[in-house]
């Protein structure tokens, strides 16, 4: 696993490249196989990811197996107001339970409760501002830039949000074909474990830029090649 370093007055500190929402082949609206996700991720320098598939953890538990990085289990789990990201799972979360009984479930697993692209409603099913300070104590971490949103003060209003409430920000290239993959990261300190990841996170740097839209193209085919299938 190829690493960043950096020297400070500690001493050599190691930092993880990192990609938190990453979609494979389990999607319903992804084509990409684990195998080339694992070679954009080689090829980019991405050393550490959140497989986060729509409705299942499968491609997730078999990418652990076959990955020489870090891999962490999630799943996008659509709910009736928005979507939510569990990461760090065990079991599978059915699509289509409250919010509130998707975070219970979460919960229940030992996992974190990740908003993705919270303040996107173009292209996705956002919670959006009222839904998130009504479970905003519930919140782990807040998405506060997804490679995919087409505009920045999207971004902008999760980054603002995470702040007001001292929420951990992340990113992902919300990678849904294999060129997408480390379009956003975050460079941060290794982990060691779920108890650990969320001070790591807190001192990572958020990198990227915002896809070109032409990528929902992708998932759009994606969807109408496995509806045929």
């Amino acid at each position: 696993m190829t690493l960043a370093v950096v020297a400070t007055w500690k001493g050599l500190v190691e930092l993880l490249k990192a990609d938190f929402h990453v979609h494979t082949e389990y999607s319903m609206d992804s084509n990409t196989p684990l195998e080339k996700v694992i070679s954009r991720c080689l090829q980019t320098g991405i050393n550490c990811i959140a497989v986060s598939d729509h409705g299942t953890i499968e491609g997730a538990v078999k990418m652990q197996d076959i990955a020489s990085f870090p891999v962490i289990v999630a799943e996008e789990i659509l709910t009736p107001i928005g979507d939510i990201i569990g990461m760090f799972l065990k079991q599978t979360i059915p699509s289509g339970l409250s919010a509130e009984q998707v975070i219970s479930r979460i919960r229940a697993q030992g996992g974190l409760v990740y908003i993705p692209h919270p303040f996107d409603t173009l292209f996705r099913h956002a919670l959006g501002g009222n839904m998130l300070e009504a479970l905003v104590e519930q919140i782990d971490i807040i998405e506060v830039f997804n490679a995919r949103s087409p505009f920045p003060w999207y971004s902008a209003k999760a980054r603002a949000f995470a702040q007001k409430y001292g929420i951990p920000g992340s990113a992902g290239s919300d990678a849904h074909t294999p060129g997408e993959i480390g379009n956003a990261y975050v460079e941060m300190p290794e982990f060691s474990g779920k108890d650990d990841f969320l001070n790591a996170l807190a001192q990572g740097k958020i990198f990227g830029h915002m896809a070109s839209p032409l990528v929902h193209f992708g998932s759009l085919w994606a969807r109408v090649r496995k509806k045929f299938q």
